[in-house]
């Protein structure tokens, strides 16, 4: 079902049952998987590819150039999965190299206004609020929160099951299952989201020892790392854990120990 003011180029591959609206734009190296539907003047471009069942409200850019002035105007790639929600006026950029790709995975909720800068990386089950913004080469793992207004810097990244407030703020890593206040704070974990997760009493109990020892100890960043290495060993600790030690922006503070609120 193609609104006869949408402009479909004859190279873009359509799959089955798509439902495009009124005045829709979809360029040449597009490919739109099956019953996906794209809402008024949505706009697809660039070599981007779409998996099954993804809706696009009106006014979405997805695969335009990125806000990037190393771009020399070269045909890069964005790779979305399936059964996504892409809200009004939702933008994606494509990245800044063809040997690169923005990728976004399955089941994400982008709420209206989400941009997703170049270069990023999406995983599944991922919810973006009004206005949450990625910066270039950030990274959000599976069943992250970001609320309305969120800032995330180019390059850092987000944890899984980790939630930022409304209005937050990050420039440095945000660890996995942890709570984004302010400006590169955390105040706690999420412990609602690790329950509806299925993570075990068990779990929950490691991880929050573990958040005291990393977050609020006495010990030097890196010594407490070391250290909780050999103690914390179920698969969401080791999981937190690996993280942090691999982050290269270092990690957000806990609000407490920096004179701020402690955790609820």
């Amino acid at each position: 079902m193609i609104h006869p003011t949408a402009i479909v180029h004859p190279q873009a591959k359509l799959g089955a049952n798509v439902r495009i609206g009124p005045y829709a734009v979809i360029d040449a190296g597009v490919e739109l998987g099956a019953d996906c539907s794209l809402g008024p003047q949505v706009y697809l471009t660039g070599v981007t590819r779409i998996g099954a069942g993804n809706k696009f409200h009106a006014g979405c850019v997805i695969g335009d150039a990125p806000q990037d002035l190393k771009y020399r105007d070269e045909p890069t790639r964005v790779v979305i999965g399936d059964h996504n929600v892409f809200r009004e006026h939702v933008t994606v950029n494509r990245p800044t190299t063809p040997a690169d790709a923005t990728v976004i995975g399955d089941h994400n909720f982008f709420m209206a206004n989400a941009h997703i800068a170049h270069n990023c990386v999406v995983g599944s089950h991922v919810i973006m609020a009004n206005g949450a913004t990625l910066g270039g080469h950030a990274t959000v793992q599976d069943r992250a929160f970001l609320s309305a207004y969120c800032l995330v810097h180019q390059f850092c990244r987000v944890g899984t099951l980790a939630i930022m407030q409304g209005g937050a703020a990050i420039s440095k890593d945000l660890p996995p299952f942890t709570l984004a206040t302010g400006n590169n704070r955390i105040c706690g974990l999420n412990t609602v989201g690790l329950r509806r997760a299925g993570y075990t009493a068990a779990e929950r109990q490691e991880l929050k020892q573990l958040y005291h020892a990393l977050f609020r100890g006495v010990k030097i960043f890196q010594e407490a790392v070391a250290g909780a290495q050999e103690t914390f060993t179920s698969p969401p600790a080791k999981m937190l854990l690996a993280f942090v030690a691999a982050a290269k922006r270092g990690v957000c503070a806990d609000s407490g120990r920096a004179g701020g609120e402690p955790e609820d």
